[in-house]
Formats: C-alpha cells, structure tokens, sequence
C-alpha cells in the first residue's frame, strides 16, 4: 500500500485530474486567501508572522510570510501562514475528517514552491489536489484506528510532507522517511481541549504545516523515521483503496460563518425563524438549541476573545438573530459588549440529542426553539449547515464570501486581480501572478 501511496505523490500530474477537480481546487485557493486576509488582521495571525521571523529566519531557502513580505525559512513561513488562516475559522473542511486539511496545506505548499522557485501554474494546483486526497484520507485512517480525536494538524503535517517530498525531488525511500517523520513528530493534540478552553491553539493546523516542511527537508539530509502507519499498516488499507479514483477535494464543505462548523447548523435554525416568522430580537425570551454532544461544549456565552466567539454557540446564534447575520466583524473583540446581542446569547440554552449524536460526524444536524415574550413557541426540524459536500455552494456563491472577506481590508481592486490570478492558475499562468498580491503586507487594523 505504501509504494502505492508514495507512486501516487510523485507520479500524479494536472493531466490526471478532471477539470471539475482542477475548479475545485482554484475554488478552495480563493476561499482560504480569503479567510486568510480576514485572518491577518487578528492578533494571533500578528504574533505568530513575528514569532517567525524572530525564529525560524534562515540565510538559506528564504521564503516570504503570506499577507507580510518578510522573509523567512519554508517551515516559519508555513508555521504563520497556516496559523493565519485558522485565525479566522471560515476555511473549507472535510466532515469525515472532523476537521480541515487545505487551511495548512496552502500555505505550506505556496512556502514550498517559493523555495524551489517553482512557478507553474498547473503544477501548484497538482499540488493542492494531492493535498486534499492525501490530507482527507490521512485524517479518516487516524481517527478510523485510534480513539482520541485530534487536531487536524495531525493530518495536515504528512500531507505537507508528501509535498515537499515532490518538490524536492526526494527518492521514493526517503520519501517513505519524510512521511514517518511527519507522522511522529506532527501534532497529535486533543480537539476537545481547545473546544472547551478556546485559545490562540487553535487546530493545529500551523503546527502541522511546519512539521511537514520539516520532515520533508530532514529527509532531504537523511533524517530516518518511523513507519507512517496511518498510510502503511494493515488496518487502513481501506481508507487508501481508491486512492487516485475518487477525488476527495471535491467533497470538501465550506463555511458561510467565520465560526466552528459545529454552530453553523445552529445559526441556520435560528435564521430560518426568523426569517419565517419575521421576528426581531427584542421578541425573544430564550432559545433552546438541540445538537450533538461535541457542539454542545461550545459553551461560552460571553466572550472575551475571538477565538472564544468562534469557538461558541449561543454568540453566533445571538448575532444572528439581532443582525441577520455573522461575519467577521461580529466575531471581532469591538462587537462583544452589545447588550441585545449578550442577552439573547445568555438565555440560550444546549440540549443534547442522541438523533444528531448518531448523525455525527457525517451530518452536523440542529434544531431551534424560540420561546417569544407573547408566550408563542417557534420551532424547527432537524437543518444541517449550509454549504455541504452534497448541497455545494455554487462559485459565485464562493466569490461573493471571497470580496467579502477581503474587499474591506485590501480594497476590491486588489481583490479582483487575486480572483483573477487564481483563476488563471487553470491556464497555467505564473504562480508569481498569485504571490506578487499575496506577499503583500496587510494592516492589522484594517476591521
């Protein structure tokens, strides 16, 4: 399985892939620049690009700091790039995995080709596709053989390995090595601790990409490791089987709501009656959400930070319903003292359901109940989240959450040449038509 799997890394080209599987791919580089714009504005996307530079700077394979400029070594640049855009949680993800691969995958493969000077288009793009199937299957085969539940970081860092491993031209048997030494040494941290306790931590997804650029360079020196058994041992030849047949990338969900996917369901609920019924805030007495256990632990009310408003329930589905929406300036630290917003917030009571239990993680079901002043009690069925891997959101959907995101903080003509760029990588264009716009500082005050 293993020879497959490494024949697989270094074997695959654009011409390889469908065309649907290529838009996908430039769909998913738009989605998570923008989240990362948006995410470079926040105090952790601040520290950790200074954090990088302070540590990982190197005279050797300089790269560039996504949203900065500055100079740095590949693993400090996939470190900050990757911690970026799990800053802002907007970014793509894979239900089956409970969690992401492109968020860290990105920038550790933009890091990657900058240190090569690899500037294909379809090459870049190959890349990222190879990325996804690997990341989508390494996150099923590890959560398929243990019973912990970790960060996606654990994932991200062996499929950022594979990559470097095809960039730098690597042997097929240290190839094997960079894969083990990913493995064993990327971070295979508890999700639940940071659900609970909501910190600058994150998903470790930053962590990850900066494990995987250096196993992949380790290797390169001849750095031995350990087996990677989520890719190489007997219990998870299933997960591998079609591997190169069916096409992962493509079953990638995306966020509306720059919030954990696990309130997004939630946040539907509570729009659609209000939607429904035409209610405003001032109507409602209390909410009660049902949901699956893991949702129910995103249980603070009040938040301080914005990775505690992202990391919560009851304040997005308050915003929601005092605003009519969530977007990133709501889960900014400037809008926590609304007193609508924390009243309603505060009365919202989780319940846990064991319909949605048994649902997950391949459905993240809610449902909402609105108790009015009048006494009048507003109710919905079962909804999933919007922007699911059976219901997609079509490209222009994406594009308008892209200018969204980022016309606000870099201006829309910038934003536009960006689009324009990424589309283009189908053509085969420069990548460095990408990273000239991408290399750019960002203002941390731009929200």
């Amino acid at each position: 399985m293993i020879n497959d799997i490494v024949d697989f890394i270094h074997d695959t080209r654009f011409s390889d892939t469908s065309e649907n599987t290529q838009t996908m791919a430039t769909l998913c580089i738009l989605d998570l620049i923008g989240v990362g714009i948006a995410g470079a504005t926040t105090e952790l996307s601040k520290i950790i690009r200074n954090h990088s530079l302070e540590n990982f700077n190197s005279e050797k394979n300089k790269t560039r700091l996504l949203f900065d400029g500055r100079y740095c070594s590949p693993a400090g640049c996939a470190l900050a790039g990757g911690m970026t855009i799990d800053s802002m949680d907007a970014h793509d993800g894979f239900n089956d995995a409970k969690g992401h691969i492109g968020c860290g995958l990105f920038p550790a493969t933009l890091a990657l080709a900058d240190a090569t000077n690899s500037i294909e288009g379809h090459s870049f793009l190959t890349d990222v596709i190879i990325g996804y199937e690997l990341g989508s299957r390494l996150a099923t085969s590890l959560h398929g053989t243990v019973s912990d539940y970790h960060t996606s970081g654990a994932w991200i860092s062996i499929a950022v390995a594979a990559i470097g491993a095809r960039r730098l031209g690597l042997t097929k048997e240290k190839t094997k090595h960079a894969l083990g030494i990913a493995e064993y040494h990327g971070p295979r941290s508890q999700m639940m601790r940071c659900i609970d306790h909501p910190t600058m931590l994150k998903d470790g997804s930053g962590f990850g990409a900066m494990a995987g650029v250096s196993a992949a360079y380790l290797a390169k020196n001849g750095f031995s490791g350990a087996p990677a058994i989520t890719m190489d041992s007997d219990g998870v030849i299933s997960f591998w089987k079609d591997l190169g047949q069916k096409w992962l990338i493509k079953e990638q969900y995306f966020k509306p709501y720059p919030v954990c996917r696990w309130a997004q369901a939630p946040i539907e609920a509570v729009l659609q009656l209000k939607h429904q019924y035409n209610i405003t805030s001032k109507e409602v007495k209390n909410i009660e959400i049902h949901t699956f256990h893991e949702a129910i632990r995103l249980a603070i009310s009040e938040p301080k930070t914005t990775e505690e408003a992202q990391y919560s329930t009851s304040y997005p589905c308050a915003v929601a319903l005092v605003n009519g929406d969530v977007g990133v300036k709501e889960v900014s630290e400037n809008s926590f003292r609304e007193p609508e917003t924390l009243r309603i917030s505060k009365s919202l009571k989780m319940v846990e359901n064991e319909y949605c239990n048994s649902q997950f993680p391949t459905q993240r079901f809610a449902s909402a109940k609105i108790e009015l002043n009048d006494g009048r009690i507003l109710e919905t069925e079962f909804v999933n989240p919007r922007w699911t891997a059976e219901h997609p959101p079509k490209a222009s959907e994406l594009k308008t959450k892209f200018f969204k995101l980022s016309n606000p903080i870099i201006g829309k003509d910038n934003s536009k040449k960006i689009e324009f760029a990424v589309n283009n990588l189908k053509t085969n264009s420069e990548l460095n038509n990408l990273t000239s716009l991408l290399y750019e500082p960002i203002d941390g005050d731009s929200i």
